[in-house]
């Protein structure tokens, strides 16, 4: 491979990479913003809550003294809404608790060291701060109760922690302990500000994350959806130009082949030409080799001489023959042919071959027609009567048969009872030049199989039973084709 298009496919492969890892990046980034978004929005949507239940309770005071708790724990109840707001609790100043509704809530020292926000596995602790404001109506800045009244009955005192801080006249002024410390979202202005008017309480509510969690969870897939489209988008990609690459390179191959085809094509055509030359020179030394042997006057010597010259010389006039029969171009004319007058043609061409090892010839019996080149359905029957004949021994039995299938399509059979083809030969005989026999050319089943080609037919060798070789041509068209 040129280093060129070595260095693009990896430079390519590269950025391939780099987009899908980039893709992946941006979506999981994007992700995990989009978690942070709706985690915030549900802390968000607590503290709204919040604030709106401290309005509440506050507008239910009456003349400086707080609701009972089963009226602030009925309307607390009300709230609740399974699988969304689950739980609710209001603190006192010193964290105890004072009214709850729906799923109890821990209220460890580690929950409310949690600053005001506390994930768990299936739910989200919310604690926000609330100011009751001042009771009565006179403008005098008085504490408020810390507590809530039980049966008409104030908390005693002793449940509070009072704490002195400076009232900015020198003096002081007592304020409950807040236990569980400032809220992270609260400045400590704002903190201050709570804890002078003495009316700071603390409302805990739990909120189900399960459906932050679907959305989280839907979120991820889609954008892994997104990634797998991507990664898809670059694997196709990658193979499209992996394709494109390969079909360029066949089509500098196709091209380099089609020049190589031409040249061998007239190299064929001159070697046909060659040879088609040469047998006119070498029937001229057959046939004056052949006066040589058959004068009486000659020397016995020269005799023998122009026998061995005369032998020779039909030798490589046969192969001359069948070299020019193989570099024929094979364009056939279509006609109806009758392939059993065509067999018996050919099995009195070959009357001298057969009596010379008394080989017994079985031809059709009923007429066959098929669409076909006579000529070169000719020359190929006769090729293949005639190898039959060259394997068997004496004595030998060749048969050629043709059957008609029910859809009209007719397969050409010549078997013999011969020694057979071995199994790893079996498609290597129909190579040129490729042969078995010592005095072989190896063109004779080439030309077979390249007049099967033209016609469109396949030609294969295959065992006969119990011996010998069987070569089949097939399908061959009913003349009703033409």
């Amino acid at each position: 491979m040129p280093a060129r298009l070595l260095n693009r496919r990896f430079g390519l492969l590269a950025a391939l990479c780099a987009g899908v890892v980039g893709l992946f990046g941006w979506q999981w980034g994007e992700h995990r913003r989009f978690e942070a978004a709706a985690s915030q929005a549900l802390v968000n949507r607590g503290r709204d809550i919040t604030s709106t239940l401290g309005i509440i309770v506050r507008s239910q005071r009456r003349f400086g003294l707080l609701v009972a708790r089963e009226r602030i724990e009925s309307t607390l109840q009300a709230l609740i809404h399974p699988g969304d707001l689950e739980g609710l609790a209001l603190l006192g100043p010193t964290g105890e608790t004072i009214a709850s509704a729906g799923r109890p809530i821990d209220l460890s020292p580690e929950s409310l060291r949690a600053r005001g926000v506390h994930w768990r596995a299936q739910e989200l602790v919310l604690l926000n701060l609330m100011d009751l404001g001042q009771a009565g109506g006179t403008g005098e800045e008085r504490p408020l109760p810390a507590a809530v009244v039980v049966s008409g009955q104030r908390m005693p005192k002793a449940a509070r922690t009072p704490v002195a801080r400076p009232n900015g006249e020198g003096g002081t002024a007592v304020a409950p302990r807040f236990q569980f410390g400032r809220p992270a979202w609260m400045d400590q202005n704002e903190y201050e500000a709570l804890l002078r008017t003495q009316g700071v309480h603390s409302l805990v509510i739990t909120l189900s994350t399960a459906e932050l969690h679907r959305t989280v969870r839907g979120d991820f897939l889609l954008r892994a959806l997104v990634s797998a489209m991507g990664l898809g988008v670059a694997i196709v990609s990658g193979l499209a130009w992996r394709n494109r690459s390969r079909n360029d390179e066949l089509q500098v191959r196709l091209l380099k082949a089609g020049e190589m085809n031409g040249h061998l094509a007239q190299m064929n055509l001159a070697a046909a030409g060659l040879a088609h030359e040469t047998r006119n020179p070498l029937n001229l030394i057959r046939g004056h080799a052949q006066l040589v042997s058959m004068d009486p006057a000659a020397d016995p010597r020269w005799r023998a001489h122009a026998a061995a010259i005369l032998e020779e010389a039909d030798r490589v006039t046969v192969q001359l023959n069948q070299f020019i029969d193989y570099a024929k171009p094979r364009q056939p004319v279509i006609g109806p042919v009758d392939l059993a007058a065509l067999a018996a043609d050919v099995g009195r061409t070959l009357g001298p071959d057969l009596e010379e090892k008394r080989v017994a010839l079985i031809l059709p019996a009923a007429p066959v027609r098929v669409a076909a080149d006579e000529a070169l359905l000719r020359q190929a029957l006769f090729n293949l009567v005639l190898n039959a004949i060259q394997a068997v021994e004496v004595g030998g039995r060749v048969e050629v048969a043709a059957t008609s299938s029910p859809g009209g399509e007719v397969t050409l059979e010549v078997r013999d009872d011969g020694r057979g083809v071995a199994e790893a030969d079996r498609e290597e005989i129909f190579k040129p030049y490729v042969t078995r026999r010592k005095d072989g050319v190896g063109l004779g089943l080439a030309v077979v199989r390249q007049i099967a080609l033209a016609h469109g037919w396949e030609i294969t060798c295959g065992a006969q039973q119990p011996r010998g070789a069987v070569f089949r041509m097939a399908p061959l068209r009913p003349s009703s084709a033409v």
